[in-house]
């Protein structure tokens, strides 16, 4: 478990990140959970500054592998002088989603634990149907308002939406009940980069023309292969080079996180992986590079 002597590496850390401006592109990382991404050598090749990783809500207070697998990724980020940003979802363990009590004492359980974490995404992809949330946008808002006051000097992606249908009405409903005017949101435009959505015709723009301040594309990339996508490197390439343009659509988009590094071997499954399974570099990788490079 990281202590809370990395306090002083996590400022250092935060101070050596440029700023955002009009005239920079976004920061880019690559969001996963497996540790072994850092010790990669085609990861560490890229020289990447931020990561992501999501984890159950109820990770540190339940322990066991999830809360090893986030501590392990927590301490290599650091190592490799990276900062991660941490988003929380349901349990992997059936039941309802927690009330705001049992949310703010997992919350304190895990700053308890992590101190040293100040990038917060209290649910993630919290319209999606397999999110409690996705037809409770008040129960994602008072999720966002416990984080507030559990990390008083995190900064908190307010929602963090997937770009489908309906998205606009159900962040009405969640900017009517969340706190102090949230200024940072994150958007998940998987449908737009895979579909090969028109940046002007694009969710991601009807989105930042809604929401107010900056804008993290918090999770997207190619999709390899999926339960309706078949298996196809190319398109995933094609398509993360796609995530790049939509994020040209604005200078408030300041941030990417790609997802994610490690590709799978089971068939249908969901895989975006810029490698595969074994760490073979894949097209998308390339078109990561590419995009580094210019």
């Amino acid at each position: 478990m990281l202590g809370r002597h990395l306090a002083a590496l996590v400022a250092a850390l935060a101070f050596a990140l440029p700023a955002a401006s009009a005239s920079a592109r976004p920061l880019v990382g690559v969001g996963d959970a497996s540790a072994a991404m850092f010790a990669d050598a085609n990861w560490q090749s890229l020289h990447l500054r931020i990561t992501r990783i999501c984890v159950p809500y109820d990770a540190v207070t339940r322990g066991g592998w999830e809360r090893a697998q986030l501590d392990d990724f927590l301490a290599a980020a650091y190592a490799h002088g990276v900062e991660p940003m941490v988003a929380f979802g349901h349990s992997r363990h059936a039941g309802p989603a927690p009330t705001r009590n049992e949310y703010r004492q997992a919350m304190l359980a895990f700053r308890a634990a992590h101190p040293e974490v100040q990038l917060i995404t209290p649910w993630n992809e919290a319209n999606w149907r397999g999110q409690p949330t996705a037809t409770n946008p008040r129960l994602a808002a008072d999720y966002y308002n416990q984080a507030l006051t559990v990390f008083p000097s995190a900064r908190i992606v307010a929602a963090d939406v997937l770009d489908q249908a309906g998205v606009l009405d159900w962040l009405r409903v969640f900017r009517t009940y969340a706190y102090r005017h949230p200024q940072l949101w994150g958007i998940h435009n998987y449908l737009d980069a895979n579909h090969f959505i028109a940046a002007s015709q694009s969710t991601t723009a009807q989105l930042l023309r809604y929401l107010p301040g900056e804008v993290w594309l918090t999770e997207t990339g190619g999709i390899v292969e999926s339960s309706t996508m078949s298996h196809d490197e190319d398109r995933a390439a094609r398509a993360i080079t796609h995530v790049f343009e939509l994020a040209a659509i604005s200078p408030r988009i300041t941030r990417v996180y790609l997802y994610n590094w490690y590709g799978i071997t089971q068939p249908r499954m969901w895989d975006s992986g810029l490698v595969s399974a074994t760490g073979a570099p894949r097209a998308g990788l390339a078109a990561l590079r590419a995009y580094l490079r210019g």
